[in-house]
Parts: structure tokens; C-alpha cells; sequence
């Protein structure tokens, strides 16, 4: 396995910079699945809350009252919390519910009533409620709510008086800022949606597989047991008359089972899948051979099926083959001291939980020239093929650190039995 300079991210095979570093990289529309992504997205919301500068310079100027400067800041804390917890906060995937309506009214009432009592500075507030109906409401209500808003905004620069060009100023950048960001929550449900194909198509592919084997082994050994049964009837009846007969048909019987075997195998071998359960013991074993210190996970003793009950046979799979590949990687390149094993659940930009398992060493970290080799490759590939993706980068303790992860499949809960009923007498 090859080291990076920077933190990256492999998938099919493919390797992305990504120069924030691990855990830092945090874009537009997406989720923030741990408190340091939540952090990053936070500093760049309050960059675009500068534009409230307006407001807030109108607000510590004399031109106000002391009672209208107070309902001033109250009105304005209220609408940037609610802002800030529509940007942050989890959005649900799909349909209309309470809670975007009121959330969504509760910004547009507030931007009109500051606006139409405290001048045309506040017009910038209808801005905001463009770009959170668009990243909040579902296509077919942002389709409308987002002109409206912005039409709002001319109706309330007009009321108050401000000029043509302020409202022209104001007008565009709310329009465009919400139908960006409903482009940009269109393709995260367009994301989802190829994602649920993929899965769909994989689970097709699974059963099409097992009904391969199933012919396979079919054709194998039904011809197989039958020569078996018909030679051990013929042999039955050679003893004790014909021993030498006998015999060789009983040669004839182990060469047949013998080849049946060989045939079993081939045919199997493609399906044994690796647990993390049976990784995890070579794990001990190798890392205590090496002398480097392990500091495993708890939930990584517990078995994966009753822990996290969503995930699938494939993708534990494809994270005992990524355990193995970054275990190889610590013993044979590191020269590392130290190793932690973690296994956690994450929310990834598509609104999904994920199971990451992540390996870091202490050792000599990744290097400057990135040249991925087919250790990286074929792990990428292969978590891809399960639906996941492979970041690979620093440290925490300037090492060489391993991050993969499988989407978790929803678990339904178990339905309660009927009740059986008797027949009266």
C-alpha cells in the first residue's frame, strides 16, 4: 500500500486530493457527519452572515429608538438561530413536514416585519429565506416558494422606499441564490436515488450469483454422486466373488470423489467471504508478532451482526478486506509503534449512515509523491462495488491512517406476531 502526502479519497480505483486534511472536508449541501466537519461548515456559514453587516451597522447607529434598537437585535437573533439550525441541522430526504413549513414561515415573517419596521437595510434577510426554502422545501414547493420570497423582497423594498438599484441589487442574488442551492439539493436526491439503483442492481446481481451456484454445484455433483452410487451397487455385488473387480471400481470410486472435490472447490472458492470477526484474530496475532501496540475498539468484539444489524454479508466483507490491507500495510511499511483499530457509525453527505473502520499508525506517515498502487486500487474497487469509498491520509499521531466505510442498510423492525385465535364452542 502506497502513502500520500495529503489526506485522499479512493473510490473505483481513483484517488482525490483532499487538501483540508482528514474530517475537514465539508461542502455546500453537504451533511457534517462529525463535530469538526459541523465546526468547518459553521465558519463557512458565518462568512456568508456577513452580509448582515447591514443590519447589524443600522442597529448601532442613533436613527432608532432604544425600544425599537432592543426589538431590533431580538428579531434578529431570532431569525439567524432558526437560520443556522436549517444549514447545520439534518434535512429530511423527501416529502413536506411541519416543520420546514413553520421554520421556513417563521423566517419570511420575520424578514418582512423587520424590513417594514426597521428600513430597507433589512432586505438582505429575504436573501437567506431564498437560499434556505431552496436547500429546505422539496423541488416541486421551492419551484414556487423561491420566486415568491423574492418577489416578496420587491414588494417590501417599494413599501419602504428604496431605490431601483438597491432592489435590483438585492433582487438577483436572492433569486439565483435559491434556485443554486435547489439545484444543489436536487442533486443530492439525484445522488440517493443512483445509490438506491446501485443497491438494487447488486442485490440482483447477489441472486443471480446464488442461483449460478446452485446450477453449478447442480451439474457437479449430481453426475458425480450418481457414478458413486451406481459403482459402490456394482461393487456390492463383485464381493466377495470378485475381489480384484472390486477393487479396482473402488479406485474408480475415489478417483470420481476425489475430482468431485476438486470441482466443489473451484466452484465455492469464489464465495468464501472474510468476517471481521476471522480478521480480526490474524490481527492480534500479527501486530503482537510485529511488536506494535493495538489499541482495538470495543465494537469490534462484539459481533458486527448484532451490533450494527444493517449491515450486509457483502460489506462486511469489503471492510475485513480493507482490515487486512491496512494491517499488511502497518507491519511491512510503517515501522509504526503504535496502532488504533476503530469502528464507528457516520452520516455521509447522502443523508446515510455509514460503518467506518479506520486503522492509524505512528509510523513515517504518508509520503510526498503519491503513486497509488494495487494495494490502494483494489480496496478502492472493491468497497466501491459495495457501495462505499476509501479515505486514506495523516494521522492523529503523524502516521499513515486507513478510513473505510459501507453504507448500513435500513433495518426493519420486527412486526409482533397475530394473536391466534380459538373457535368458540
Amino acid at each position: 500500500m502506497d502513502r500520500a502526502h495529503d489526506d485522499t479519497v479512493t473510490t473505483a480505483g481513483t484517488t482525490r486530493s483532499r487538501p483540508w486534511g482528514p474530517g475537514l472536508n465539508i461542502g455546500m449541501g453537504m451533511a457534517p457527519e462529525s463535530r469538526r466537519q459541523q465546526m468547518v461548515k459553521l465558519c463557512w456559514t458565518l462568512v456568508y452572515l456577513l452580509y448582515l453587516a447591514g443590519p447589524v451597522a443600522d442597529l448601532l447607529t442613533d436613527s432608532h429608538t432604544v425600544v425599537a434598537g432592543v426589538l431590533g437585535w431580538a428579531g434578529l437573533t431570532a431569525f439567524v438561530l432558526p437560520y443556522l439550525y436549517l444549514v447545520l441541522g439534518r434535512r429530511v430526504r423527501d416529502g413536506l413536514t411541519w416543520r420546514q413549513v413553520g421554520l421556513i414561515s417563521w423566517l419570511y415573517a420575520l424578514a418582512a416585519a423587520l424590513t417594514l419596521s426597521m428600513g430597507q437595510t433589512w432586505l438582505v434577510l429575504f436573501v437567506y429565506v431564498t437560499v434556505g426554502a431552496g436547500v429546505l422545501l422539496p423541488l416541486r414547493h421551492g419551484a414556487w416558494a423561491v420566486p415568491f420570497a423574492a418577489c416578496s423582497l420587491l414588494g417590501a423594498g417599494a413599501l419602504v422606499g428604496a431605490s431601483k438599484s438597491t432592489l435590483v441589487t438585492m433582487f438577483l442574488p436572492a433569486l439565483m441564490g435559491g434556485a443554486a442551492m435547489m439545484g444543489v439539493a436536487g442533486m443530492g436526491r439525484t445522488m440517493r436515488e443512483l445509490r438506491e439503483a446501485r443497491e438494487t442492481v447488486a442485490e440482483l446481481a447477489a441472486n443471480e450469483e446464488r442461483l449460478r451456484l446452485a446450477r453449478d454445484l447442480h451439474d457437479l455433483l449430481g453426475h458425480s454422486l450418481s457414478l458413486i452410487t451406481l459403482k459402490s451397487e456394482l461393487t456390492g455385488r463383485m464381493l466377495p466373488d470378485r475381489p480384484e473387480e472390486a477393487a479396482r471400481q473402488v479406485a474408480d470410486i475415489e478417483r470420481v470423489s476425489r475430482q468431485a472435490l476438486v470441482d466443489v472447490r473451484e466452484a465455492v472458492s469464489g464465495y468464501r467471504r472474510p468476517t471481521l470477526a476471522v480478521e480480526l484474530a490474524g490481527v492480534r496475532t500479527a501486530l503482537r508478532t510485529a511488536g506494535v501496540h493495538a489499541e482495538i475498539a470495543p465494537a469490534l468484539d462484539t459481533p458486527v451482526s448484532t451490533s450494527h444489524p444493517g449491515l450486509g454479508a457483502e460489506e462486511e466483507s469489503a471492510l475485513a478486506w480493507a482490515l487486512r490491507e491496512a494491517i499488511t500495510n502497518v507491519v511491512r511499511h510503517s515501522g509504526a509503534k503504535h496502532c488504533d483499530i476503530l469502528l464507528d457509525e457516520v452520516w455521509d453527505s447522502d443523508e446515510r449512515r455509514y460503518l467506518r473502520l479506520e486503522v492509524a499508525d505512528d509510523g513515517r506517515g504518508p509520503a510526498r509523491v503519491h503513486r497509488p498502487g494495487n494495494g490502494l486500487s483494489g480496496l478502492g474497487e472493491r468497497l466501491c462495488l459495495s457501495g462505499g469509498l476509501l479515505r486514506t491520509g495523516r494521522s492523529e499521531r503523524g502516521g499513515f491512517s486507513v478510513r473505510a466505510q459501507v453504507p448500513l442498510r435500513a433495518v426493519r423492525p420486527p412486526q409482533e406476531a397475530p394473536e391466534p385465535s380459538y373457535p368458540q364452542a
